[in-house]
């Protein structure tokens, strides 16, 4: 646990990290989250209120959420404790509890915020140990996430808190601190070149600029170079490579618009994703996994050569490797895209599993009982069942194959699309001769 901090904060040092230098002291010197922090807007007000309430702040890293919750503990004349969720534990929560005790017990009555950074890394019983304190108002819980709160913080917590969303900072916010950066003396002049390639390499994150920053000042001082231009950038900084957190938000986002754009058809965009997700460190397994996926669910039947197609580029990923083998998976993407769609199969697997479960366990008719000895033969087993391939056009027209008592419950209806529209054509036909010899 960090230790408490009075609001009233010593100005930055020279030797402090460059973002703890700029880091804002002041609401209005704060860049990025207009959308939260501007006039009248939702934080805004919640600042202006002069009442602290517990909340959630949800976003990227890079996007301000210590740095408002540590302005809101100075708004409020407050003591601010932070809590670390990846090292801390219920051992860190108890000190917090103690020392808001002593806070609010003490001459002067001052409040607390106890700020936990990762609050999605804490269980539910540590979540769980907030909550009797956040409602007796001991304290102001802020809790700060990258993850979807509604998985990931407790519903008896959340239930108590607002929950804020702060976005990436965008390329004008970022060019704001580098331009704070060159103000104060920290890093040296930056041609246009290099500093878009710097914006597009920090990607949203105003900590990843500035610590690239302070990095590339560090350097540039050592080489003792007067302006940073785009080609000692690119030699400095290597491939640009951008930040991609592997199983969080930003992940499960990026797939499910990669799959969108293959089930609504568009190459051009699930290229476009499949290839954001290579460049941000992806597994190409599993999106070659993915792919499966794509061609039995938003595929089916209407092409069954894709699913053929993702396995094949699934085993040229495993023999080639990268980047040898992710032409084939993106060869795959393209084809899934332009191939014509149909989830019949997909919503017939699913309405077979919800009817299965809802219905009772009706018994297997005797005609299609397997009969392997000869007391179930003498019981009837497997008695008049027809054997489909003697009969003409290999078809029992006629042949009931449901439980008895069951009505046909047309779970497969193919679509006007790709091969189902022959498909459509032959079932259309085996009823009409079931109709005629039912």
């Amino acid at each position: 646990m960090t230790p408490p901090r009075s609001p009233a904060q010593a100005p930055a040092s020279r030797h402090q990290p460059l973002a703890e230098r700029l880091r804002p002291r002041t609401l209005g010197e704060v860049v990025g989250q207009q959308q939260l922090l501007g006039e009248g807007m939702a934080l805004r007000i919640a600042f202006e209120s002069g009442q602290p309430h517990s909340c959630i702040l949800w976003g990227p890293p890079g996007t301000g959420k210590t740095t408002i919750a540590r302005l809101m503990a100075d708004s409020f004349d407050a003591q601010f404790i932070s809590i670390s969720a990846v090292l801390g534990g219920v051992k860190e929560i108890r000190e917090a509890v103690e020392l808001a005790t002593q806070a609010r017990d003490g001459l002067q009555a001052q409040r607390t915020i106890v700020f936990v950074d990762e609050v999605h890394r804490f269980n539910k019983s540590q979540q769980d140990a907030f909550l009797p304190h956040v409602e007796s108002g001991l304290f102001t819980f802020i809790g700060a996430t990258t993850e979807n709160p509604s998985f990931e913080v407790n519903s008896a917590l959340l239930s108590r808190a607002a929950v804020y969303v702060l976005k990436p900072l965008g390329d004008d916010d970022l060019r704001v601190l580098v331009s704070k950066a060159q103000g104060i003396g920290a890093v040296p002049g930056i041609e246009k070149a290099a500093l878009d390639r710097l914006i597009a390499y920090a990607d949203g994150d105003a900590r990843r600029l500035l610590n690239t920053l302070e990095t590339l000042a560090v350097a540039a001082t050592r080489e003792k170079l007067g302006q940073i231009t785009d080609e000692w950038l690119l030699k400095v900084l290597g491939e640009r490579m951008r930040r991609y957190d592997k199983g969080g938000e930003q992940f499960y986002d990026t797939i499910s618009a990669l799959h969108k754009s293959v089930r609504g058809s568009d190459p051009d965009a699930a290229l476009y994703w499949f290839v954001r997700m290579l460049d941000g460190g992806a597994d190409p397994r599993y999106m070659a996994r993915r792919m499966i996926r794509m061609a039995s669910e938003d595929i089916g039947l209407a092409d069954p050569r894709a699913l053929r197609l993702a396995l094949d580029a699934a085993e040229t990923y495993e023999r080639l490797g990268t980047p040898e083998g992710e032409l084939a998976l993106a060869q795959c993407i393209v084809y899934l895209a332009v191939a014509p769609k149909s989830n019949a199969v997909y919503k017939a697997f699913n309405q077979a599993k919800t009817f299965v479960k809802q219905d009772g366990t009706r018994p297997v008719p005797m005609h299609l009982r397997n009969a392997p000895t000869k007391l179930m033969k003498e019981l009837d087993y497997g008695k008049n069942y027809r054997y489909a391939h003697d009969e003409e056009g290999g078809f029992a027209a006629g042949e009931n194959y449901l439980p008895e008592g069951m009505n046909p419950p047309g779970f497969y209806q193919p679509v006007e699309r790709g091969l189902e529209i022959r498909i459509a054509d032959k079932l259309r036909e085996l009823r009409k001769l079931n109709d005629q010899n039912g």
